[in-house]
């Protein structure tokens, strides 16, 4: 059975895309913790993130470092903290949260409801710094 995730990857469901490749996709998190939230999955369906093959870990971690570091420039934050949790769908994702103070990076908080046009907004200033990475 497809995750949410796939269908994504199929482009059956649409995603506020900030980045691209043969092998990984990074798109905003619908439910942020933070403005700028991202995900960033492998193409390859695998549930558990340690299952991946060494050469697909490294490469996932490459690809969200490039990812971290245009969030980074595009979203006024100290730091881009990493996450992986990996129980709410069942496909292997990394989480990006731009933050300013350690409360922010805490799952338990209500999450942001922001309006289509301010999501793709920020997509597209993310997606622009990574053309510069």
């Amino acid at each position: 059975m497809s995750s949410i995730f796939t269908k994504i990857i199929k482009g059956e469901i649409p995603c506020y895309k900030v980045a691209e490749t043969a092998e990984f996709l990074a798109f905003l998190d619908i439910r942020p913790l933070t403005k700028g939230h991202t995900l960033v999955i492998p193409k390859q369906e695998v549930d558990y993130i340690f299952d991946l093959d060494s050469a697909s870990f490294a490469n996932l971690h490459v690809f969200s470092k490039q990812v971290a570091e245009a969030i980074k420039k595009a979203i006024p934050c100290v730091r881009v903290g990493v996450c992986v949790m990996g129980l709410e769908v069942p496909h292997a994702h990394i989480h990006l949260i731009p933050f300013n103070t350690m409360e922010e990076m805490n799952f338990a908080n209500p999450k942001h409801n922001l309006e289509p046009s301010e999501m793709n907004h920020i997509a597209e200033i993310i997606a622009v710094q990574m053309k510069a990475v």
